[in-house]
């Protein structure tokens, strides 16, 4: 038998503005856009990782009542939720391209742990590392 994950929940303010950031900034492409009634069911795909999708979900019924999702709302916004890892192959130039297409960083890339790493936001307030792949060491 085969399992492993296939998708991981975010949550996002605006879906819309959530696909312009994911995809136009980031690079990500639309896997998965479906509604049903008020529900949108919402995924991306980094296009190097084919079997991996992110949801892209706004807090709300069916599976939360209004306070909750409220909350969660609120939590996002304020950066509350753990941050989400993007490993790169070189932390400083996809900085600067992901700055060119108008990623806000919260941190510059810094030399820290054996690696160089920076901080991002996106526009609902969850936090992203990126991360650049360490390189195999030669034995």
């Amino acid at each position: 038998m085969s399992q492993g994950v296939g998708v991981v929940g975010l949550y996002v303010r605006d879906q819309d503005e959530a696909i312009q950031f994911y995809v136009e900034k980031l690079g990500f492409r639309v896997h998965t856009d479906a509604r049903n009634g008020d529900y949108r069911w919402l995924t991306v795909q980094h296009p190097e990782q084919p079997s991996f999708q992110l949801g892209l979900f706004t807090p709300q019924a069916p599976m939360h009542d209004a306070a909750t999702a409220l909350t969660l709302r609120e939590m996002v916004a304020k950066g509350a939720m753990p941050p989400l890892v993007l490993v790169v192959d070189d932390c400083r130039v996809a900085h600067e391209r992901m700055q060119a297409r108008g990623v806000e960083f919260t941190q510059e890339p810094v030399e820290r742990y054996g690696s160089v790493d920076a901080s991002f936001r996106d526009p609902s307030g969850n936090g992203w590392k990126l991360i650049e792949a360490r390189q195999a060491q030669a034995g």
